[in-house]
């Protein structure tokens, strides 16, 4: 069977009632502004959010969707006390994080940091609400392994903190210093964002 094209998703437009309002408030979190474009009856106002390869868009006659009905559009971040903090200083009213257990939904970030497992959400003023979720570690397949791609310097700054805390259990494992630090990081971190299975 041939390799199928490339499909790379590259917008996400949500419903909104007021353009204006709403770029007011993308703006106030910091995304970046794209476009503000009027052609004839349709406006396309297009942000990017930190460290994001897709876009998403609003304006006027953009979509049928009612106002508010995108819930729980997903931004992977790597840290989600710092993404939180993050938006709370841009004055965005964020839900508490939470954490998935067995036993369904617990308080906080998850104690041993599973990616994908802690989460917590903020809305638009129309009530599109926006689901950040804590990724660390692609699933298997995920991710290309021949390929390890930082979105932004705090991304690559987190995942080098990883690999430190990890290498030191290396060395209390192996009981001396270990010479192949860089090596043994760059294994680490390759492997972390591919899914693999982490060295020790």
């Amino acid at each position: 069977m041939s390799a199928t094209a490339d499909m790379k998703l590259e917008v996400v437009v949500i419903p909104v009632s007021n353009p204006d309002r709403a770029k007011e408030f993308y703006t106030g979190l910091g995304w970046r502004l794209d476009a503000d474009i009027a052609a004839g009856d349709v406006r396309t106002i297009q942000f990017t959010p930190p460290g994001s390869a897709c876009s998403v868009q609003f304006g006027t006659n953009k979509t049928p969707a009612t106002p508010g009905s995108a819930q729980n559009t997903y931004l992977a971040v790597t840290d989600i006390a710092a993404a939180r903090a993050d938006l709370v200083a841009h004055g965005v009213q964020v839900d508490e994080i939470w954490h998935l257990t067995t036993a369904g939904r617990a308080a906080g970030v998850d104690p041993d940091h599973r990616s994908y497992g802690s989460f917590c959400a903020f809305r638009d003023p129309d009530g599109n609400s926006w689901l950040l979720q804590e990724v660390t570690a692609r699933l298997p397949g995920r991710v290309d392994p021949d390929t390890t791609t930082y979105a932004s310097i705090s991304d690559l700054a987190a995942a080098m903190r990883r690999a430190s805390a990890a290498h030191g259990e290396h060395e209390k494992r192996i009981g001396a210093e270990d010479p192949n630090w860089p090596d043994w990081y760059a294994e680490y971190m390759v492997k972390e964002q591919s899914g693999q299975e982490l060295p020790t």
